[in-house]
């Protein structure tokens, strides 16, 4: 007799390939638009289920495991960040939950990247321009940037996508130096051509290019906080693929606005949609809506992995991206 196939819910439309393959594997529910659920189909869902795969945009805190029922058992989520779920209630409530890291370094650190090139040679002001139609031909000192090459560019959090950064930044020929909770390994320092900074407030002070790549934790809310911030250079340029709460949004733009700030690259934000408009309205910030991991590529080898982690829960083993509290 065949054995029952595990009913997973999927909060947000994922790749086409992704939710072919889902539906092929499992009693699967696929979301008919791309509206983010509402808490009250979350709550449904989580009662109904065996699994669960939300998304950044899906908040499942503790009220909310709290009305999960007998079935759920493992929460796949389809992402590398997992500050939107309360692990630690999950594990008390014999829930196991997932995550998809690795998948998205590359992608993001193509992003830090290309938000560092477009803030230091002003690339969207430029593009206004031809938009508006308002060139004129060239001119020896119009839209005058800056070089990259031999700045120093300080990365704040030396996991995956921090090493991929400090690897491209390198091939651009500028200085890597970075601060992280634990110091690399002499040999990867070696390799990356990184100076390992003890003190954040230190290196921030003396950086041309602040790069954040931590992960949101308690401990990282605000780490750029106001204080922090006016140590750095006004000639300086911070950038954030990461998480918009690492930074006090509100700080930032005033610094920005008062010229105490050179210029920002932002693809997160602290508020999420909720963008402060002062902010929206700076020339010297580049404003990206959250595209750092959107590639299809990959989308569908995050979906592939949240597929893994399903699969092999199914067959009754551990999901080789499960995360457990002590991780985070």
């Amino acid at each position: 007799m065949a054995r029952e196939r595990l009913s997973v819910v999927v909060t947000r439309r994922l790749p086409e390939p992704v939710e072919t393959r889902l539906s092929e594997l499992f009693d699967v529910k696929l979301r008919a638009d791309d509206a983010p659920m509402t808490r009250q189909e979350l709550a449904a869902s989580l009662r109904d289920a065996d699994v669960l795969v939300p998304t950044v945009t899906d908040t499942i805190d503790a009220a909310l495991l709290g009305q999960a029922g007998d079935r759920l058992k493992l929460i796949a989520n389809y992402g590398a960040g997992v500050d939107h779920i309360d692990v630690a209630t999950a594990r008390q409530r014999g829930i196991l939950v997932s995550n998809t890291p690795g998948v998205l370094t590359d992608d993001t650190a193509d992003m830090t990247i290309a938000l560092i090139m477009a803030v230091v040679r002003r690339i969207p002001e430029g593009l206004a321009v031809m938009q508006k139609g308002e060139w004129q031909g060239w001119a020896p000192t119009a839209l005058l940037g800056g070089r990259i090459g031999g700045r120093r560019l300080g990365i704040l959090g030396m996991g995956r996508i921090g090493q991929a950064v400090a690897r491209r930044a390198a091939a651009f020929g500028m200085q890597v130096h970075y601060h992280n909770r634990r110091r690399l390994r002499r040999e990867i320092e070696e390799d990356l051509q990184a100076t390992y900074w003890e003190s954040l407030d230190q290196m921030v002070a003396r950086m041309d290019v602040l790069s954040i790549n931590c992960p949101s934790t308690p401990s990282t809310f605000h780490l750029m906080n106001a204080r922090r911030l006016k140590l750095m250079k006004p000639s300086a340029v911070i950038v954030n693929t990461s998480r918009g709460e690492v930074v006090d949004e509100h700080a930032l733009t005033r610094m920005l606005r008062a010229g105490e700030i050179s210029g920002a690259g932002l693809d997160v934000y602290e508020h999420g949609t909720d963008i402060n408009p002062r902010l929206r309205e700076l020339e010297n910030v580049v404003l990206l809506p959250h595209m750092g991991s959107a590639t299809i590529e990959g989308r569908i080898e995050m979906g592939e992995k949240v597929i893994i982690n399903i699969k092999t829960f199914e067959d009754g083993h551990r999901p080789p991206d499960q995360v457990v509290p002590s991780m985070l």
